[in-house]
């Protein structure tokens, strides 16, 4: 890494961030990135908050290291366990600056609370998560305060990051979980017309949702939120957008097999990737 590379970097506990990222390079190609997959200590999920905040700050501080300005959790259950702690907490020690904390981390939650009220028409809108973000209630909290009419309703559902990262997000085994958590969301209140996918691995099932969800429905995926939600960040902050280094450069690390990462990689960024293994 040399001293002129300054890369966005993007984090997530594992593959699904890679769906994030895919739309954030679309959006910004001229961006250099990192991303860092902790692959090893996969699923946060399931993790408590602390052990979610340890892991997450050992890879922030790790893409700190290597440069980076800017870091993306790209991960639901980081957002919602470790960002608030890593942003009030930690950056005024590893980013000190004259003006308070001169990196950012930023997360996925926010985009996507600040926009999803402008997509409903009933008011009622649902939440598809891991369990580990349903408990946090993040969703509910930041939506709340963007929009505090506005009726959320959540279902976790645990089977489905499974089913992708075992390759089964398009067999017809997956149709009974799919269908499974749909209608329990649905059950919940009459007139959901808007469902959030609060998880970057549940846009590989977005086909069969949309095959179980009323056809009325809409159905967003944070990839895109996020992007266009980081682009207008960058413009808004200058004095980042400045830092961060511009030669297109993309660079995949993993805390587990490479060969591993880079097969299952080609499924969520959607092109062939090489990465390197990182030790942590």
């Amino acid at each position: 890494m040399t001293v002129s590379s300054q890369p966005i970097g993007v984090f997530d506990s594992g593959y699904g961030g890679l769906t994030v990222l895919r739309e954030i390079v679309q959006k910004l190609p001229q961006y250099d990135y990192i991303y860092l997959g902790d692959n090893a200590r996969t699923p946060y999920g399931t993790r408590s908050f602390d052990t979610v905040y340890q892991y997450t700050l050992e890879c922030v501080q790790h893409l700190f290291d290597r440069g980076c300005q800017l870091v993306i959790l790209a991960c639901n259950t980081a957002s919602a366990k470790a960002l608030r702690n890593i942003q009030q907490l930690d950056l005024p020690t590893l980013a000190p600056g004259l003006d308070g904390p001169d990196r950012r981390v930023l997360g996925v939650i926010r985009p996507t609370t600040e926009v999803i009220g402008t997509y409903s028409k009933t008011g009622n809108v649902g939440v598809l998560a891991t369990r580990g973000t349903v408990t946090s209630e993040s969703y509910l909290v930041e939506i709340e305060k963007f929009f505090p009419d506005l009726h959320v309703f959540q279902e976790a559902c645990p089977m489905w990051v499974p089913l992708v990262e075992n390759g089964e997000y398009d067999s017809p085994g997956a149709d009974y979980f799919v269908n499974q958590h749909i209608e329990r969301l649905l059950a919940q209140a009459p007139g959901i017309d808007t469902i959030l996918l609060a998880c970057t691995h549940y846009p590989l099932l977005l086909d069969k949702i949309k095959q179980y969800a009323p056809p009325s429905t809409t159905i967003l995926s944070q990839g895109g939120i996020v992007s266009n939600s980081l682009a207008d960040y960058l413009v808004r902050h200058p004095e980042i957008d400045a830092k961060c280094s511009k030669h297109g450069h993309r660079t995949f690390l993993t805390t587990d097999s490479t060969e591993d990462f880079d097969r299952q990689a080609t499924v969520f960024y959607g092109e062939a990737i090489q990465s390197i293994h990182l030790a942590l």
